[in-house]
């Protein structure tokens, strides 16, 4: 694989226009991640998913170079249909469309070919091997007391030019002062059997807020790997919404860290896998200063040969007193063939903190079953009311109402 990532990336800086700093940094992150590699369960945070054997097994050899000479055409057909929304549009990691229709247009910058630095060099291998090999790298701004009027969907597709590939996307995003954020992330893939690895940092300034939402709902058999960076300044607020369903294999990584007072993050996700998927959320809140809150909640509901995880943790350093942190994970298992594994954490250097954490999982109440076949259900249809009324729970913490619904309707779930 060395040799393979070594020659694609030789080609890719001849391919593509980087200056002499940016290639330099480039080679750093390639470094790093030859270092490294692909993760494996020798790693704690990859204990639950060997990723080097899933793509060996999964894929087979990647390649690591992409040709984005040429445009791929738009089918907006892919659009989202009944909200009124901004676009972002990905094709086999090219940008293929970037509109902000409903926006003011001094309110908001698209800034194109940022410049790489090396602040990421030390978070992971696989964000190493995104900055090594994303081929541009933009910015969206939120100018100061800006609300966006509708929100950004942010559409993932892969056709079937592509197989065996690998896809690195980056987006930097700042929220200045009293912004505001709302993100969807949506996947539609065609193609089959690539690795897809995205990275996101989030820069919120005092008094803003950041909506982010994640869709992953078409059967696929593409690798993900998602990482979102989140940096919050006094009192903003993050709120994060997972909906982890469709790819072969897939895992969120949030990373929030709060930095100012009175700041709070909120993290709510939903696991619903049919189909021998394997899926992990894991998150981790820092709080760095005192007065800051954070609030996670995960469920799964999961069959047929599939593997949820979910691994969170709460960080309290020694000047974070006042830290309210909650987190707990739920799971039903309809069938034997299943699993949920759940890695809570708490690492706390305070003493005046408010954190707790708890788990649970099993399979669902046979006596809950019987009642409602006693009021005229059959088997069917009371375990669809038992699983709805269990994930509708985490549906209701999103605070956007039309977000909400579309959600809602995505998962199938009803009142």
């Amino acid at each position: 694989m060395e040799e393979r990532l070594k020659l694609d990336f030789e080609k890719t800086l001849k391919n593509l226009s980087f200056s002499k700093k940016e290639i330099e940094t480039k080679q750093n992150y390639l470094s790093r991640f030859l270092k490294v590699g692909f993760p494996n369960r020798n790693l704690e945070n990859w204990k639950f998913s060997d990723l080097s054997q899933i793509i060996k097994k999964s894929i087979g050899e990647l390649s690591f170079y992409n040709d984005y000479s040429s445009s791929n055409k738009v089918d907006s057909s892919i659009f989202v249909d009944g909200l009124e929304h901004n676009k972002i549009v990905f094709i086999n990691g090219r940008v293929e469309k970037i509109d902000f229709q409903y926006e003011e247009k001094n309110k908001i910058d698209i800034l194109e070919n940022i410049e790489l630095n090396d602040n990421f060099l030390n978070v992971n291998s696989l964000v190493n091997l995104n900055n090594a090999f994303t081929n541009k790298h933009f910015k969206i701004i939120v100018k100061n007391n800006y609300y966006l009027k509708k929100p950004l969907i942010v559409y993932h597709s892969t056709n079937k030019k592509i197989k065996s590939k690998n896809i690195n996307i980056r987006l930097d995003f700042l929220l200045e002062k009293n912004s505001c954020l709302k993100i969807i992330d949506i996947f539609n893939d065609i193609s089959e059997k690539n690795f897809v690895n995205i990275f996101y940092n989030f820069d919120l300034h005092k008094d803003s807020i950041l909506k982010n939402y994640k869709i992953d709902k078409l059967k696929n058999n593409n690798i993900k790997y998602s990482f979102n960076n989140i940096e919050q300044d006094t009192n903003s607020v993050s709120e994060t919404f997972i909906l982890s369903a469709g790819s072969h294999f897939l895992k969120n990584e949030i990373n929030c860290n709060l930095n100012g007072r009175y700041s709070s993050a909120f993290v709510n996700g939903i696991f619903y896998l049919k189909d021998k998927n394997h899926h992990e959320i894991r998150t981790n809140i820092n709080h760095l200063i005192d007065n800051t809150k954070s609030y996670q909640l995960i469920k799964s509901v999961s069959e047929n040969e599939t593997n949820a995880v979910y691994q969170g943790k709460i960080f309290v350093n020694s000047e974070a007193q006042k830290t309210d942190g909650y987190q707990l994970s739920k799971a039903i298992l309809l069938d034997e063939t299943t699993e949920f594994n759940a890695k809570p954490e708490l690492e706390i250097y305070a003493d005046d903190v408010k954190c707790s954490h708890g788990s649970a999982s099993g399979s669902l109440d046979d006596n809950s079953i019987f009642y409602l076949m006693s009021r005229g259900l059959n088997y069917k249809e009371a375990k669809e009311l038992l699983v709805n009324g269990f994930l509708l729970d985490v549906v209701e913490k999103i605070t956007d109402t039309e977000i909400k619904n579309l959600i809602k309707n995505t998962i199938g779930l009803k009142e």
